[in-house]
């Protein structure tokens, strides 16, 4: 593997494209969804300011379970009506929320947790499982932090091979 993580230089928007180049770069030629998920949970976590947690919890068929991450230890399962990782796997959107002791139903894995985004993955209309990045800064993520993070998602679930 030839691969460089650089430091991301611009604007927020440019330091989301190097991102995604550089996990399209780390991805590339492996199909092993288990290795790219540890390899972008890495690259994002170190990459990204203020997170605390950045991770895929991964859909057995019958619910979400944790996969590689980079964080505290996390919640192990997670109904697909619970948190706001079942919303995005239910509702096929991506969940950007701001305060998440606001967001009924909210799963507390680690009690710095204070802001979530958390980007659906969906091979067709299969549910593969979610991208999940936790803060614990209030109010962290934004829309251009959503595009960012989901044109990742997209490299995740179509690696360069």
């Amino acid at each position: 593997m030839s691969f460089t993580a650089t430091a991301l230089e611009g604007t927020k928007t440019e330091q989301y494209a190097q991102l995604t180049q550089q996990a399209a770069a780390l991805t590339a030629g492996e199909p092993n969804r288990i290795a790219n998920a540890a390899n972008i949970s890495a690259l994002v976590y170190h990459a990204l300011p203020e997170v605390n947690w950045v991770g895929f919890y991964l859909f057995d068929g019958t619910e979400l379970v944790v996969g590689p991450f980079q964080g505290q230890p996390a919640c192990v399962r997670i109904a697909l009506d619970k948190g706001v990782c079942g919303a995005a796997a239910t509702t096929r959107e991506t969940q950007r929320i701001a305060d998440v002791h606001a967001f009924e139903g909210h799963i507390a894995c680690d009690g710095a947790t204070r802001s979530e985004l958390v980007v659906p993955l969906y091979d067709g209309d299969t549910l593969i499982g979610v991208f999940d990045l936790d803060s614990p800064i209030p109010d962290r993520f934004d829309a251009d932090d959503q595009a960012g993070l989901e044109a990742i998602a997209r490299v995740y679930l179509s690696p360069s091979l």
